[in-house]
């Protein structure tokens, strides 16, 4: 019996940090402005290629995608070892890791509210805790899965759709939001004028600095 009821409390209080990780993502909206002093300043982007402004913010050129890499963070790059490709490209904040990534969309836009539904549905059939809410530019989803919390955005453009996402530690749950925030509205999609089907994700291209220390630092292991 009290090894039951260890397990019970255990998981009671497990619940209460999950409902107390989900709230502090539900209310990070009230506390934008109290981050404003750590973020990027990106102006009112994300920014079409056509339209990117002179701000002269620097920017990690990845192809399809210019992303701001805010001051003492990291740059990691997650490669498919099968093929040799980038699979995604994540910049280390103090408050977790954010990607930003890049797909082709339908000229009438709307993609990123499907898009969005989809995978809250595929967070809770994972176990996770989801909520959903309004943020700076439309739908954004927030989840809880073990001991990480998450929250993603997405954003409509002209063909195409930039969805961002930031994972970390539930005790940085409140602050995480506006840290990929100030991230996704400094960033500049190029989309080019190929015809893609609509979600696939645009091509990544590392810096040449970038592939070539990659290319080093796999040479050295062979």
């Amino acid at each position: 019996m009290g090894i039951f009821g260890r397990k019970r409390r255990r998981a009671e209080e497990a619940d209460v940090e999950e409902d107390t990780a989900a709230a502090a993502l539900d209310d990070a909206d009230d506390e934008i402005d109290d981050a404003d002093d750590d973020r990027v300043d990106g102006g009112s982007g994300p920014y079409d290629e056509a339209d990117a402004p002179d701000d002269g913010l620097a920017r990690m050129d990845l192809g399809s995608v210019r992303v701001p890499v805010p001051e003492g963070s990291q740059v990691q790059v997650e490669m498919d070892q099968q093929s040799g490709n980038v699979r995604a490209v994540h910049i280390v904040v103090p408050q977790g890791q954010v990607t930003v990534s890049a797909y082709a969309a339908p000229r009438s836009g709307g993609q990123w509210r499907s898009v969005s539904e989809e995978l809250a549905e595929q967070l809770r059939s994972d176990g996770a805790k989801v909520s959903l809410g309004r943020g700076e530019w439309g739908m954004e989803l927030s989840a809880v899965v073990g001991e990480m919390a998450l929250r993603f955005v997405g954003v409509d453009g002209p063909r195409w759709m930039l969805r961002g996402v930031i994972a970390g530690p539930q005790t940085q749950a409140s602050a995480a939001p506006a840290a990929l925030r100030a991230i996704v509205r400094g960033t500049i999609v190029a989309r080019g004028d190929a015809p893609m089907p609509v979600r696939t994700p645009l091509p990544v291209r590392l810096p040449e600095q970038v592939a070539q220390h990659i290319a080093d630092q796999q040479a050295a292991k062979g």
